[in-house]
């Protein structure tokens, strides 16, 4: 292979990089963005918007770059490599320490976008008016027939389709790359340095190749030496970074902190308190946790008398499953939660599961690792009680989970006689997505359909600390039931608290006017982002 060749082949193969590593810094931002601001699709779009709209300004603002195209190419690839390779550390600094978060983000966003926009052109232009593509031109005519020789629009049309060829098909590798492996094996901000570094590498073997008459050529190499300097010591000390920050930003010290291909995971431990973070967000609090799921699993397997089998959506921490499993009926429990990188922790490190009593080892417990909607709608068994404890409805993706198809789902899923619960986020915080709830579960439980069960719909609440006032739902043939005097170890349910929390005070009680929360209408996560924003 000629030396000509070779030059094109690894200059293409340079568009492949960059355009993956773009994709990667704007999923960076919003997947960041996620961790700390949730709603991850109103977080997506906007993140998304702003690179679209910088990578546009970008390639206008390449138009003004007239000569010393490879000195504007190599600048523009080092600083792309330092502004997104430090992006996630510089976002998560910003969050921590300060309250420009968003501004930062702005900045962020714009930057590294505009630096994306404009390489490509550049290259593009390096490519054909260099003649690297028109030499292919020449190659690929003369072996085929005698042909005019190609002019400047020859090189120009090659370098488009190639150029814009790869640029699309890398822009799929960093789309695959980045939940597959980046992610969950790096984290966020070592994930950054590695494409940073990527970048700094197509500068220096852009320079290395064509740079014989660029200005200032020394001073590109020290440059380019300092940014790998400074990003290979982010990847290094990355992990670490990242665990100090964390530590800032949570109360507690840092116990697990590990991202996954769905969450950032993030346990804390202070004393005998152990909190589990998903995205931010707090789950549970072993100094209360016990009244939530208490109320969410004992009044559903209390309505379904020797109840065998038992569906929980969610609760990938085990602590409702634990519930579950004191009553010796329960004979088969299936746990469906998308993340295994939770259950795993949770069943393997021997502290944190003896916060569930070892429940995901129980013989009479399945984990599947799955959507729990796809799970309702592959599933063919029906099942006496089912439990969701699934993720506050804070966007549209999470009101999915709560909406009338898939409640319908969950109906068609149960026995007749069965009974379904599920955690229903705060009647004080967020009354209007609560009761949004209510009247969706009443609407699924109450169309008349032959075989299906058949059940009142009860809503209830009550204090959880860490929480504050808490709501559930629960839809069973005889609404709320007792508790049989044979259960045990229960340490706040009982018959009293049960008629306590199925009382509304006034200013909990339900508004007029809500609406259903359905899948073409999330109107469940305008409800509950307006309740809550109250009191953020």
């Amino acid at each position: 292979m000629s030396e000509g060749r070779v030059r094109r082949l690894l200059l293409l193969a340079s568009v492949f990089v960059v355009a993956a590593a773009g994709l990667v810094y704007e999923l960076i931002a919003g997947t960041l963005s996620t961790y700390l601001l949730g709603s991850s699709v109103t977080v997506f779009s906007v993140v998304i918007g702003l690179f679209l709209s910088a990578m546009g300004l970008g390639a206008w603002l390449a138009q003004y770059v007239r000569e010393q195209l490879l000195r504007a190419f190599v600048v523009a690839e080092l600083a792309l490599g330092l502004a997104g390779g430090l992006s996630a550390l510089l976002l998560f600094v910003a969050y921590t320490f300060s309250d420009s978060y968003l501004l930062v983000l702005l900045a962020v966003s714009v930057g590294v976008g505009a630096l994306v926009g404009i390489e490509i052109p550049l290259l593009m232009r390096i490519l054909a008016e260099g003649g690297v593509l028109a030499g292919e031109a020449e190659e690929e005519s003369s072996e085929d027939a005698p042909q005019a020789e190609p002019g400047e629009s020859d090189g120009v049309r090659i370098a488009v389709s190639h150029v814009l060829a790869l640029d699309y098909l890398g822009a799929l590798l960093g789309s695959l790359l980045f939940p597959l492996l980046l992610l969950p094996h790096l984290g966020l901000v070592r994930s950054g340095a590695l494409l940073g570094l990527m970048n700094v590498a197509v500068g220096v073997l852009a320079l290395r190749m064509l740079g014989g008459e660029v200005r200032g050529r020394g001073a590109l190499w020290l440059a380019a030496a300092g940014a790998s300097a400074v990003l290979g010591l982010t990847l290094v000390t990355g992990g670490r970074a990242t665990t100090w920050l964390e530590d800032r930003l949570y109360a507690d010290p840092v116990l697990v902190a590990r991202s996954t291909s769905y969450q950032r995971m993030v346990v804390t431990r202070w004393r005998d308190d152990t909190r589990l973070f998903l995205d931010g967000h707090l789950q549970f609090s072993t100094t209360d946790e016990y009244r939530y799921h208490e109320a969410l699993v004992h009044p559903a397997m209390a309505a379904v008398p020797g109840a065998r089998r038992v569906l929980v959506l969610g609760g990938g921490d085990g602590m409702g499953v634990r519930e579950v499993l004191r009553w010796p009926d329960a004979k088969r429990i299936t746990l469906v939660d998308l993340d295994p990188a939770v259950t795993e922790l949770f069943r393997e490190r021997p502290d944190l599961a003896a916060l569930n009593a070892g429940s995901l080892d129980d013989p009479r417990v399945e984990v599947v690792a799955m959507d729990a909607v796809r799970y309702l709608e592959e599933t063919e068994e029906r099942f006496d009680v089912i439990l969701m404890d699934l993720p506050d409805p804070n966007d549209a993706q999470l009101a999915r989970l709560y909406s009338l198809p898939t409640l319908r789902l969950v109906r068609r899923r149960l026995k007749p006689g069965g009974a379904f619960a599920t955690q229903a986020t705060s009647p004080y915080y967020a009354r209007e997505a609560f009761w949004c709830i209510v009247a969706t579960v009443e609407r699924a439980f109450g169309e008349g359909r032959v075989g299906l069960a058949e059940a009142q719909v009860v809503p209830y609440h009550a204090h959880v600390p860490t929480f504050g006032e808490w709501g559930w739902v629960l839809a069973a043939p005889d609404g709320m039931p007792k508790l049989p005097e044979a259960l045990e170890g229960l340490r706040f349910l009982d018959d009293e608290a049960l008629e306590a929390m199925v009382r509304f005070p006034v200013d909990l009680r339900r508004p007029e006017g809500l609406e259903v929360n359905r899948l073409g209408d999330p109107v469940l996560a305008r409800y509950y982002v307006k309740g809550w924003k109250r009191w953020n």
